[in-house]
């Protein structure tokens, strides 16, 4: 191969949407086109027949992840119009053997995909040596979404054999340069194309990204580990956090003082006593930069957090106050533009005790806390992720704030909510 090649990943659910996209990616300088694993499983190899025929002179990939049935997956994805069937390095010796001697037979390609193989320099050696075209090395999405690296063996995989080398899992057009500097000669892309609302000029900016070796900095499409939580969680709403999380419910009733201002950082938890203002106020000295003070006041009056409280979290620059219980002068809060989200709003205060304790776990609304946990708020109420997971489920509100993207753009261009989610299609039947 004389030049890296830009192969984009259609990892859709719907045909439609992923014929639309690919055009808009082949104009932006895609060579090759991937037909998803996920779009071969909703759509069968009819998704295949279907791209044959709209790019009849592109390169078109079965993402087949064959693992077994390797004569019967080549031959079916090669007659549907693969020029290059998807084959898992994980698979025995004996199916990678069978899938090259089929390609043979059907004039196809062979790709060896590491994805989870736990040797994968090794396994790659002897895919080559059993005849096939080419090696994947595979960054998983779940792997991604808790900070797993596309490049951490790229360069001795590529150093190890001699047949070309893709890449795929996490690129962008800020690091598609150091794929191919790493030794890949196919860079495969699909969320930074196709989650984009302009998938021409995404593909132009990856393409040119490979092609002169000067990343283009991106916002979107890249996966945070534990030191970059917050950067993630600052772009993401707690709708996105909510969805990528399953759904996930918000802390009911807890709403914020003043609108418009985001809250995000590791919490400090309180217990206290309805009105003991004393835990709280001395949580302010205990908190962090950037922490979050979590108090559950059993949801009741009198006020345990006010002004002054407030002037104090500033001053330790301490991001935000989550109180289930009452707070009171809330002019002066709005005023400062402080983040408080509470329960109940109460002239009254409370005395200040010294009952209850800092740093232990507290339930709120039903949803437990623990201290170090993260917690995100905004006009839509207050989240909780789990500090075990917090950075998964960071990358996977990214994954849909970026989702959501392109259907935003979709709708903007004439199309509407039904019709980009595909809703007739996709009710549930009897």
């Amino acid at each position: 191969m004389d030049r890296p090649v830009l192969q984009v990943a259609l990892d859709f659910v719907d045909l439609e949407r992923a014929i639309e996209v690919a055009g808009e990616a082949v104009e932006g300088g895609v060579d090759w086109i991937e037909i998803g694993t996920p779009l071969i499983k909703s759509e069968g190899l009819n998704a295949v027949r279907a791209m044959r025929q709209a790019f009849p002179n592109h390169k078109i990939i079965a993402d087949m992840k064959t693992i077994d049935a390797g004569r019967t997956e080549v031959e079916t994805a090669a007659k549907a119009g693969a020029n290059i069937i998807d084959v898992l390095g994980a698979s025995s010796d004996a199916t990678i053997a069978e899938c090259v001697d089929a390609a043979r037979n059907y004039g196809c390609e062979i790709v060896v995909d590491m994805i989870e193989v736990a040797d994968p320099v090794s396994r790659a050696v002897a895919a080559e040596a059993a005849g096939a075209d080419y090696i994947a090395v595979h960054t998983a999405i779940d792997v991604q979404m808790v900070g797993g690296d596309p490049f951490d063996v790229l360069s001795r995989v590529a150093e190890a054999v001699d047949i070309p080398v893709a890449c795929a899992g996490g690129v962008n057009s800020e690091t598609a340069a150091r794929a191919v500097e790493h030794g890949a000669q196919i860079v495969i892309v699909g969320g930074a194309i196709i989650k984009s609302e302009d998938a021409r000029t995404a593909a132009e900016e990856i393409k040119n990204a490979m092609v002169t070796g000067v990343a283009k900095p991106t916002t979107l499409y890249k996966r945070v580990d534990e030191t970059s939580i917050r950067e993630a969680l600052m772009l993401v709403s707690t709708a996105n956090i909510s969805d990528a999380m399953h759904r996930a419910v918000d802390l009911a009733g807890i709403r914020p003082v003043i609108n418009g201002i985001k809250m995000v950082g590791p919490v400090v938890t309180v217990r206290t006593y309805p009105g003991d203002w004393a835990k709280p106020v001395e949580a302010i000295d205990i908190a962090g930069v950037g922490d979050v003070i979590v108090i559950d006041a059993g949801g009741q009056g009198p006020a345990m957090w006010g002004e002054l409280a407030t002037h104090s979290a500033i001053q330790r620059k301490i991001a935000g106050v989550v109180a289930d219980g009452a707070v009171r002068d809330t002019p002066d809060i709005r005023e400062m533009r402080y983040p408080v989200f509470t329960k109940l709003i109460m002239p009254n205060a409370g005395e200040p005790k010294g009952f209850g304790e800092i740093n232990v776990p507290i339930k709120i609304a039903g949803v437990l806390i623990h201290p170090g946990d993260w917690a995100v708020g905004d006009d839509d109420g207050v989240i909780i992720l789990p500090k075990a997971r917090a950075a998964e489920f960071a990358n996977r509100a990214m994954d849909v704030l970026e989702k959501e993207n392109r259907l935003r753009g979709e709708i903007q261009r004439g199309s509407t909510l039904s019709q980009v989610a595909y809703l007739e299609k996709w009710e549930k039947r009897k």
